[in-house]
């Protein structure tokens, strides 16, 4: 199908539902706004089947040591940057293994850069950094921005697995990628404006993604931010609190546990299920990824303890009446 032939995308047709929308109040206003957003849940909720696909397909080429690249312009590619920036004091992912693209450059993360999106010639050298172990996720509302085009082929080519985002069924850059994301979202509240409905889903999106891969790689265990990176007294208050309701302790014993584990939060969960010695525990952690839950099944299924004794924790870290082992809370993780 040509671009002449291509239904105009639902992002930059009018929308019914707002018409006369400048002679309403503000609370109309944010009224009509708040109606439509509804379609964001429905539209994103749709897409799950294969953004589950994705992120079993990311997750495996980042076990070989594989990264993510996501590629935008404008909006979509701020979300993009943002979502990949976060992932870093969330989960404590190493620098470089989700890495967002933005057409323009950091410039275009505060100004708009002029003819950005537009340089496909751009977008192919960024995606031609991706290997066979890597994926590319280019986001785009309308699907047709030549940046994001660019740097799908070039990835393609190199082998990693690409994967367009849109808000338009019929987007042409399907075509250079091997799975198409939709989230329909239709008409914009502002006709064309899509950091509306369009952004608000792939914020969603890329939430739901981002978060369910680093779920699949073991950043975090039972429901609790375990890898977070305690670089501010907030955070530093949030590590101990977590260790307390992970492993039943008092204030007084999370900060001793935690002082001891030289303030790693990881490694006191683990000596506090699995009563290892601190060096111990970081090491088994270090070997399993860093999978909390691995490293305490490691260690009960080997029995080892700490040479002091001192390892503090529940009495059911170790094997339940039945003989299995009984690693901790839950069963989400790696």
């Amino acid at each position: 199908m040509t671009s002449s032939q291509r239904p105009l995308s639902p992002t930059e047709q009018r929308n019914p539902a707002s018409s006369g929308l400048d002679d309403l109040d503000t609370l109309g206003v944010l009224r009509v706004l708040n109606a439509e957003d509804h379609a964001v849940i429905d539209a994103v909720a749709a897409a799950l089947p294969q953004l589950a696909e994705l992120v079993d397909i990311a997750a495996e080429r980042m076990r070989r040591g594989g990264r993510v690249h996501y590629f935008g312009a404008g909006t979509s590619g701020r979300l993009g940057v943002l979502d990949a920036s976060e992932l870093l004091p969330t989960f404590n992912l190493e620098p470089g293994r989700v890495i967002g693209h933005i057409a323009g450059g950091q410039a275009a993360l505060v100004d708009a850069v002029e003819n950005a999106e537009d340089s496909g010639a751009d977008g192919s050298a960024a995606g031609a950094e991706l290997g066979p172990d890597d994926v590319a996720i280019g986001i785009a509302a309308s699907g047709s921005t030549p940046y994001v085009g660019g740097a799908l082929d070039a990835a393609r080519a190199n082998g990693a697995h690409a994967v367009l985002i849109s808000n338009n069924p019929h987007a042409s850059l399907a075509e250079t990628a091997d799975d198409h994301i939709v989230l329909d979202t239709g008409p914009e509240v502002i006709t064309g404006s899509t950091r509306l409905k369009a952004g608000t889903a792939q914020k969603l999106t890329l939430n739901g993604f981002s978060t369910a891969l680093m779920v699949a790689l073991g950043r975090i265990w039972d429901n609790l931010m375990v890898s977070v990176v305690a670089t501010n007294a907030k955070l530093r208050e949030r590590t101990v609190r977590i260790l307390r309701e992970a492993a039943d302790l008092t204030d007084a014993d999370a900060r001793a546990l935690l002082e001891r584990c030289d303030g790693d939060l990881k490694t006191a969960i683990v000596v506090s299920f699995a009563e290892a010695a601190p060096a111990l525990a970081a090491s088994t952690l270090e070997s399993h990824d860093g999978s909390v839950r691995a490293a305490i099944a490691e260690l009960v299924r080997t029995g080892a303890s700490s040479d002091d004794g001192s390892g503090s924790g529940p009495d059911d870290s170790g094997p339940d009446d039945s003989g299995q082992d009984n690693p901790g809370p839950g069963t989400v993780g790696a």
